[in-house]
């Protein structure tokens, strides 16, 4: 199935029914009152979370939903119907923006959760309602509202615990097989990976933790080079990043400023996911002669000036990679242990993933800012000119 992580749709609430005017009109009752009923209310659009869905690619092919028209009053004090509510289903992980404001709406985040986002029509009122002792026969009635339309714009990100970045080519793709069921496309050259691939790393039979793939970054990804500034996002919702670096490259070039390259993009994507907690992965040491392996790493630590975690691995052939996951286990069930019992640690946790939500939407309005602007550009651009066509006639 095609990965698809960003959709914008229409989405419009049913309108409310109209009031009736209607007066009683029964055998012995010449001067009946009246007798109109409400209209219906108008049905409300809501979003599902769904942990069976993970693209947004039907979203795609159909573009607009409506919720049902609430139906008019009637008489003999009859309410019409309501119109019936209409539920979507989305991707957990899903957040909902408002494409004209740019207001953040919902972040979908739990399996069931039910978010509104078009309120239905009020409906209208019958002429009953304006009987009084003044006015025996009101002719008077409202209207049902019109229901809420927006223009909504879906951004999916994968849940996961650990992250992957590095760029293309570490080994990325070759890890998560290793260590989990998932099978992404491996190949020796770079950009293999074209969208984000996600991996359960099993350790027992109730213990596991999922891992996200991304496409690998390269330097100027910030400015919007490669595929991996797009694919970032999709690390927002991790708790431990795995950097891993490739020991060995093909080209000869220097790990180092391999790796460097990936902190400044990472920090120009967005500072908050580089505080991040981030373990060095360095891959690919069986490329190396044994006697080399451990004066290369070395030397890659010291010039990084690397004083956290530090793993080496061989994806490939699966040597160190037992110990890494079992590492990432023990930490990843300490943090949600701390932010059970420690208010404090949980509350430090939801103010990261706040300050990510808001530089998320901030490069949002840029993005779309930009957008508007071409459009701006090219609708000046237009002239009625543009379609004159002089016809010259052959002899």
């Amino acid at each position: 199935m095609q990965f698809v992580d960003e959709a914008s749709i229409i989405v419009e609430a049913g309108k409310g029914g109209n009031g009736c005017l209607s007066f009683r009109r029964e055998k012995y009752v010449p001067k009946g009152g009246p007798d109109g009923g409400d209209g219906g209310h108008g049905g409300s659009v809501y979003l599902i979370g769904d942990d069976a869905l993970n693209t947004l690619i039907d979203f795609k092919y159909q573009r607009f939903y409506k919720a049902q028209n609430g139906q008019p009053g009637q008489g003999r004090q009859m309410s019409g119907r309501a119109g019936e509510d209409l539920h979507i289903k989305v991707p957990v992980g899903t957040t909902v923006i408002d494409e004209d404001t740019l207001e953040v709406i919902a972040d979908v985040t739990e399996i069931g959760q039910v978010v509104l986002v078009a309120q239905g029509g009020i409906r209208g009122l019958g002429n009953i309602h304006f009987k009084s002792s003044t006015n025996r026969a009101p002719r008077r009635t409202t209207p049902g509202t019109e229901g809420e339309r927006r223009n909504l714009r879906f951004e999916m990100k994968v849940m996961a615990d650990v992250g992957l970045l590095g760029l293309p080519n570490a080994g990325k793709s070759t890890l998560i097989r290793a260590v989990s069921a998932a099978k992404p496309k491996v190949a020796n050259y770079p950009f293999t990976t074209l969208v984000p691939n996600l991996g359960v790393v099993k350790l027992g039979q109730h213990e596991h933790f999922v891992m996200a793939d991304i496409p690998g970054l390269i330097e100027g990804a910030s400015d919007g080079a490669g595929l991996g500034l797009r694919f970032l996002k999709h690390l927002t919702r991790t708790r431990l990043l795995f950097h891993v670096v490739d020991v060995a490259p093909f080209d000869e070039s220097d790990p180092v400023e391999a790796a460097e390259a990936i902190v400044h993009e990472l920090g120009q994507f967005s500072p908050t996911l580089a505080e991040r907690p981030r373990w060095l992965v360095l891959n690919k040491l069986d490329l190396l002669p044994a006697e080399e392996r451990e004066a290369v790493a070395d030397e890659i630590v010291r010039r990084l000036g690397w004083d956290g975690p530090v793993f080496r691995v061989s994806a490939i052939s699966g040597e160190g990679t037992d110990a890494l996951v079992q590492a990432a286990h023990r930490w990843l069930t300490e943090q949600r242990r701390l932010e059970n019992e420690d208010e404090e640690a949980a509350e430090h946790e939801r103010e990261m993933r706040r300050r990510m939500e808001d530089e998320a939407v901030a490069r949002t309005e840029a993005r779309l800012g930009r957008k508007r602007k071409r459009d701006d550009e090219d609708d000046d651009d237009f002239d009625d000119d543009d379609y004159d066509v002089e016809v010259e006639y052959a002899p």
